[in-house]
């Protein structure tokens, strides 16, 4: 066990040797890798902001409850109680018949249509507001009001909801697309670099499988570099994305005074950054493994 750790301990060594004799191509290769990161994580970055931002909007988002002509007063009055206890309801209003024709007067011409009228037309109703921008919950909700005796009809305001979520879904989609895209070249990178790293290895791998050196043995230097690799490359690319949208808040900011809102992307998190390493280091791992395995199954069918 000693030995095993201590074979560890001196393959880091080895490989952050490497990685000094060389800066300007470590810089390099984290670059590449930095940029192909960045790419799909500015794209999730930006679609989680977006989502943010759709949920602070989500008081727009209504139900309206038309009830029966022949709804009594008692009647409304338990519908109410029971629509503001409804999980996923915000707030509840009612829009009694004479304030829906009263406001249906002020709109410009329909007075006169209204005065030919013998008695009002118009349905008592609520409008629900909903706690939270979800289509799946607006027409779930609207199932189960629709059920509900008295109530004649049940309208969703949530087209608006929709065409957000259906933009976000598309979004993810394309940028999980890009993402296995460019997972595969960076695979195909630290093939590549870890590939050379072997050339000019050759004959130390050939002497050491001679005198009985295990695969592990030889691949785990090849590992320590891809995974190293892999996270310098990581931290490149959380740097390039944090910087841009800094760059960007400075122009929304502007953007914002001037329709009055606070528009402002949000930084990568702690577990963001994390996830990212994480991602990278395995991407380093699996190149390195096949970089390896693939000069030892050479080796060994010779």
């Amino acid at each position: 066990m000693r030995a095993w750790l201590r074979h560890h301990a001196l393959s880091f060594a080895h490989t952050a040797r490497r990685f000094a004799a060389s800066p300007v191509a470590t810089l390099l290769n984290a670059l590449v890798i930095g940029v192909a990161l960045a790419l799909p994580l500015g794209g999730h970055v930006l679609l989680a902001n977006v989502q943010q931002f759709a949920r602070g909007i989500a008081a727009d988002a209504q139900i309206s409850i038309f009830l029966a002509p022949e709804a009594s007063t008692s009647e409304i009055a338990g519908l109410q109680k029971r629509l503001r206890g409804t999980p996923g309801v915000r707030s509840v209003a009612f829009v009694s018949r004479q304030e829906a024709l009263d406001g249906l007067k002020r709109v410009p011409g329909m007075a006169e249509v209204i005065a030919t009228l013998r008695e009002n037309p118009l349905p008592d109703a609520f409008v629900a507001t909903l706690a939270a921008s979800d289509p799946e919950l607006a027409q779930r909700l609207a199932r189960d009001f629709k059920s509900i005796p008295r109530v004649a009809y049940v309208q969703t305001d949530s087209a608006w909801m929709e065409r957000v979520h259906s933009l976000l879904r598309v979004g993810r989609t394309a940028v999980m697309l890009v993402g296995a895209l460019l997972s595969f070249a960076l695979v195909a990178v630290t093939f590549n670099t870890i590939r050379l790293q072997i050339l000019t290895q050759s004959n130390e791998i050939e002497v050491s499988k001679l005198v009985g050196a295990t695969n592990a043995y030889i691949r785990r230097p090849f590992f320590y570099f891809g995974i190293l690799q892999g996270i310098f490359g990581g931290v490149v690319g959380c740097a390039i994305v944090d910087i841009a949208i800094l760059v960007l808040n400075n122009d929304l900011a502007g953007l914002g005074t001037l329709y009055g809102a606070n528009v402002r992307l949000e930084l990568l998190g702690r577990s963001d950054g994390f996830a990212v390493l994480t991602f990278a280091a395995v991407l380093g791992w699996l190149g390195a493994y096949a970089s390896v395995s693939r000069h030892l199954y050479k080796i060994e069918s010779q």
